[in-house]
């Protein structure tokens, strides 16, 4: 499987592994066919294990690889990591505060300019808004084993990556249309428009891998733009949805978190 991926171009390598993360989304979202409800506290498990894997992604797959990349540039590290993350979350701010979408929470808080889109789609878009930068981690981490020293070791680091997400997208498919059933929507077009979510991840990852292959220098900022982004989405949407909870249980996303985090950093440690 690995040699088969040294064959194809970083781009294509992306492509890959994000279907594979699309297809875990699709895994996840076939779940409303066997459930209608979705208990609260999994849910907050399953938000606050999606947070985990993010952060650590972040960090390990990203983050760090950035200060590399940038020491090797003969950059600045600190300042060239600084300047890429602070972008990252700026760039999922206006996305945030201009692409009309409505959180899963218990309040399901309308965000973005004003739209007479259904609450459906609305719901679809937020998760859609929060898969861009996890098809950029992909798509970068797959572009930057284009260019390293160790092409084995680098393209697993990035299949590592897109383990990860993929991992975390499962309970992400069935956390999007679940609540899409509830909503009134047939299983059918629950399950379509939950897999939908996903479909950003490819085209991100491709536009990722391809800026970094083609604009060498950008490597360490796309990076730590990636981790910006992905940090953005969690703190901003994924943990505080992860505590909205009536009652005191709010360990269940605590614990999740925690999980998600763990397994992301075994596989990242283990693979890259």
């Amino acid at each position: 499987m690995t040699e088969w991926l040294l064959s194809l171009a970083a781009w294509q390598q992306a492509l890959v592994g994000t279907l594979f993360t699309w297809g875990m989304t699709a895994l996840g979202a076939a779940m409303v066919f066997f459930f209608k409800n979705i208990n609260r506290n999994v849910l907050n498990t399953m938000l606050g294990f999606a947070s985990g894997v993010m952060i650590a992604a972040s960090f390990w797959s990203l983050l760090d690889p950035a200060i590399e990349a940038a020491e090797e540039n003969g950059s600045i590290p600190w300042l060239v990591v600084s300047i890429g993350f602070g972008l990252g979350g700026l760039f999922l701010y206006i996305a945030d505060k201009t692409i009309p979408h409505m959180h899963f929470g218990p309040n399901k808080e309308k965000e973005g300019l004003p739209s007479h889109l259904k609450r459906t789609i609305l719901l679809v878009f937020s998760i859609t808004l929060h898969n861009i930068p996890e098809g950029l981690a992909v798509g970068v981490a797959f572009g930057a084993a284009n260019e390293a020293a160790n092409p084995t070791a680098a393209v697993l680091a990035a299949i590592s990556v897109s383990l990860g997400i993929g991992i975390q997208n499962f309970p992400e498919g069935a956390a999007v249309s679940i609540p899409l059933r509830q909503e009134g929507l047939s299983r059918w077009k629950s399950f379509v428009y939950g897999q939908a979510s996903g479909i950003v991840e490819p085209i991100a990852a491709v536009i990722g891998a391809l800026l970094v292959m083609r604009v060498q220098p950008l490597l360490p900022y796309a990076l730590a733009f990636a981790a910006g982004a992905m940090i953005y989405v969690v703190i901003e949407e994924l943990i505080p949805e992860a505590q909205a909870t009536t009652d005191s249980k709010h360990h269940f996303g605590v614990f999740g978190a925690m999980s998600g985090f763990i397994i992301m950093m075994i596989l990242d440690v283990a693979l890259g």
